[in-house]
């Protein structure tokens, strides 16, 4: 039971602390990428913390479960982590525990329905506006060109990603600027970023009280563009997609006075314009091992008992 008490004071602390030290860092908009990792270590972590606690008071709850975690570990080990006792504490937290891990996986399984039946939607809208050619199958050319007059491109996810661009977004961008925001999209397909959003949008939408959470979606819609404008700058140059995002969004009004929703969109034209000098990549190798030891921390927490034991 202490050892499934510390483990929830561990995740609790991290789901308040992490967001608020990782908010007042000035790294992740020179290191978006970085920032990622970082981000989904943190929730892996907490995520893990919850699972271990779970699984410990199961254990000390019912001799059953008991005998699977603990099959192949000595008495004395069993011993260590006192699992007689508190019988009934441990049970009514490992229900509420698992209670929150039914709850995690129908939320990201209603997130993916969703996700996928607004892809369907957009599709088939897709096939009305533009109709295949004879020959031509759905999904086969990764670029589409769409009749309108307003100037826009998106990416449309699944198997076979495709970037939809309309001809007035083809007459507004100039020179390299449309390979710029073709890759862009691109740097979205490959690091497939929209199963970050899918995670980050489940967990936020089914625990909205838990800060690391809310904070997790909030920062996966930012980073995720910011470091597809990196991609897209690293081979075209960063005036070529800043100017790129103004022609496609100035007639918006998001370049106004006035905030609108799209409001990111001047702050990353600012920062390509004005970049801040990228870490060192010492710097860089030294925050991502830190990162992917921050999910070992409840690990060594929830086997200390047994390396005492056999120590």
């Amino acid at each position: 039971m202490m050892v499934s008490l510390v483990l929830l004071t561990l995740g609790a602390l991290a789901a308040v602390v992490a967001p608020r030290l990782l908010a007042r860092a000035e790294w992740p908009e020179r290191e978006p990428v970085v920032a990622l990792w970082v981000w989904q270590c943190v929730v892996a972590a907490v995520l893990l913390c919850f699972g271990l606690a779970m699984t410990f008071s199961a254990a000390a709850a019912w001799l059953a479960v008991r005998g699977h975690v603990f099959a192949p570990a000595p008495s004395g080990v069993v011993e260590a982590y006192a699992l007689g006792a508190h019988r009934p504490w441990s049970a009514a937290l490992a229900l509420i525990l698992a209670a929150g891990g039914v709850w995690t996986g129908a939320m990201l399984t209603r997130e993916i329905h969703r996700a996928h039946t607004r892809r369907k939607r957009r599709r088939t809208e897709l096939l009305v506006r533009s109709p295949l050619l004879p020959g031509e199958e759905p999904g086969q050319g990764p670029l589409v060109v769409l009749e309108g007059e307003r100037p826009g491109a998106w990416w449309l996810p699944g198997a076979a990603p495709q970037l939809v661009v309309t001809t007035a977004a083809l007459r507004r961008l100039k020179g390299r600027q449309l390979d710029a925001v073709l890759a862009h999209e691109q740097g979205h397909a490959r690091a497939r970023h929209d199963w970050l959003l899918h995670c980050s949008s489940a967990l936020a939408n089914g625990f909205p009280q838990i800060p690391v959470f809310a904070a997790f979606q909030a920062e996966m819609h930012r980073l995720v563009e910011l470091a597809a404008d990196d991609v897209a700058s690293r081979r075209f140059g960063r005036l070529t997609i800043a100017l790129a995002l103004v022609e496609l969004n100035e007639d918006r009004g998001v370049f106004g006075p006035c905030p609108t929703p799209d409001g990111e969109l001047p702050r990353r034209v600012d920062r390509l314009l004005t970049p801040l000098p990228r870490l060192t990549a010492g710097r860089r190798l030294r925050l991502t091992a830190a990162a992917a030891l921050v999910p070992a921390v409840p690990l060594v927490v929830a086997f200390i008992p047994a390396l005492r034991a056999l120590g």
